[in-house]
């Protein structure tokens, strides 16, 4: 079988740290570079292989079966708008789609720029890919296999606690299990935590399609020592609880006296199952390759989280309800 040509766009910490140790250790793969600063794909052809390029012209002419940008959130939108004059087969993202502020500090115009950004890819019929790893925890695994499992139900409230460091990834695992936003009611706090650059506090309160209520709140209050996220999901049938980067995951049936928890050996830690979890997401999306089948996570996934996103700054600006698909449609 011949080897997978990957080619990469940004080879900074994200693909240093989380992507290539992965993929340089596949024999069925072959990598290319390509980085604003040459000394960086310089740097990536010393440590893992392939070869670096020192334009996208010299970079797409071997052809790659795919390209993952893994450039900065705030850089994504501009290495994109110049890959698509070379009719890329696939675009693979790392998240969020598009942040022209930085992951934190979503707005509105990115929500509308990566719309017309899918638009684009989908008229000159190239296939995007997002990369939200969240999916691809064990404990995201075992908590689907309860849902479809367990006599659950339908889901009737969550509430959300979340870290900025980990703010698109649970919005989109969020909106995977329970659906997509119909109203979306927000409030934005004043101080400002950690460096002074992060956003405040966001407190928001939704109604999903499905007729499910919650609330979100999006802080960098919190510590990195602390649990960096919790979700609570109550269903017709019983009540789940999921936190912290593949560590805990506990569900009480409404008619059992007892709780089912499972949480990580002490011997495992919560950075190794999140380094973890890139390759198990690459290993999906280069099978969904191999095998000519969609991709696992679409660029439509990531517009959805755009669009949780998008409504919740409206809301807080306008100091009003947002009527979330009326007001940022997809199609």
């Amino acid at each position: 079988m011949e080897k997978l040509k990957i080619a990469v766009v940004g080879t900074g910490h994200v693909a240093t740290k989380s992507y290539l140790p992965y993929l340089s250790q596949r024999n069925d793969v072959e990598l290319f570079y390509h980085d604003h600063t040459f000394k960086k794909a310089e740097e990536c052809e010393r440590k893992f292989g392939g070869k670096a390029a020192k334009s996208l012209a010299e970079l797409m002419a071997c052809g790659p079966d795919t390209v993952l940008v893994l450039t900065h959130e705030t850089q994504r939108l501009a290495a994109t708008d110049s890959l698509i004059d070379f009719h890329p087969r696939r675009i693979f993202f790392e998240k969020p789609l598009v942040a022209k502020n930085g992951q934190a500090d979503v707005c509105e115009e990115d929500f509308f720029d990566a719309k017309n950004l899918l638009m684009r890819l989908e008229k000159e019929n190239i296939q995007a890919a997002m990369n939200f790893n969240y999916r691809f925890f064990d404990q995201t695994k075992r908590l689907r296999e309860l849902i479809e499992s367990k006599p659950l139900g339908k889901m009737l409230q969550a509430t959300l606690f979340v870290n900025y460091a980990c703010w698109s990834h649970c919005i989109d695992l969020f909106q995977c299990l329970g659906g997509k936003a119909k109203t979306i009611t927000a409030l934005a706090g004043q101080a400002v935590y950690g460096d002074g650059k992060q956003s405040p506090d966001t407190a928001a309160a939704f109604e999903l399609e499905n007729g499910a209520a919650g609330t979100i709140l999006g802080t960098s209050a919190s510590s990195f020592f602390a649990r960096l996220y919790v979700c609570t999901m109550n269903f017709e049938g019983g009540l789940i609880e999921f936190s912290d980067l593949d560590a805990n995951l506990s569900i009480q049936m409404k008619n059992s006296c007892y709780t089912e928890n499972y949480s990580l050996s002490p011997s495992v830690s919560r950075s190794n199952q999140y380094s973890d979890s890139f390759g198990k997401s690459l290993d999906a999306y280069l099978d969904s390759i191999i095998r000519s089948a969609p991709p696992p996570v679409t660029g439509m996934n990531g517009l959805e989280e755009l669009q949780f996103e998008a409504g919740l700054r409206r809301s807080a600006a306008l100091k009003r309800a947002v009527d979330v698909q009326r007001e940022f449609p997809l199609n």
